[in-house]
């Protein structure tokens, strides 16, 4: 039986937040504490947390942070850094690529994203078909940028990190449904393969 997967949209911006229940121990991981600190709550039930795991450190997924580690005396795992706007998760555990995050019986491994901003990571279910994506593509297109650069960043990222994945992985993005990359591959390749120029900003994968 897989890790149970609870979604609910949270906050002003309908951004997605995720808990994760090992069914056999009963222990979970919430991700990207946005707002709602009740919500994120009813959503672990009568699980036992473990950690708290940010994708990246933008005010919409972790408005509710400091409520949520407070309320839950777990540990909050997130990237090392640089952080948005400064941002200090106050981390028991910085993770990086390769790593692995335990929920229960299960695991979870860790991709570095970056692009949309620095600390942005994935959570790959292992010996699952499911990856927490956060804000690194979304069914449309990729995550925001803000600068060429990052915008560069983010096309080393779809090249390097998502395309790799197998066509039935299906991602669990920030904002918006989930979706099959098997049936976005050929729009993100055909969207890495153009030239772009010094475009950042909003991107859609017909663009």
């Amino acid at each position: 039986m897989p890790l149970t997967l609870i979604t609910r949209q949270v906050g002003p911006w309908g951004m997605n937040t995720y808990a994760l229940i090992c069914p056999e121990t009963g222990e979970s991981v919430l991700i990207d504490p946005g707002a709602d600190p009740d919500t994120l709550a009813e959503m672990l039930g009568n699980s036992t947390p473990t950690a708290i795991l940010l994708t990246h450190t933008h005010g919409d997924h972790i408005g509710a942070l400091d409520e949520m580690r407070q309320r839950l005396g777990v540990p909050v795992l997130a990237h090392p850094g640089p952080h948005v706007n400064d941002f200090a998760p106050q981390a028991a555990r910085h993770l990086v690529t390769g790593d692995r995050v335990q929920v229960g019986n299960y695991s979870l491994g860790v991709q570095e994203a970056p692009g949309h901003c620095a600390d942005q990571i994935c959570f790959v279910l292992e010996d699952d078909y499911r990856v927490i994506v956060g804000d690194t593509i979304f069914a449309g297109g990729p995550g925001r940028t803000w600068s060429s650069e990052g915008f560069r960043t983010t096309l080393h990222t779809l090249q390097n990190v998502v395309l790799p994945w197998q066509d039935g992985m299906v991602c669990y993005p920030g904002h918006g449904p989930s979706f099959r990359l098997g049936d976005k591959r050929a729009a993100i390749e055909g969207f890495v393969a153009k030239d772009h120029g010094d475009f950042h900003g909003d991107a859609t994968w017909e663009m």
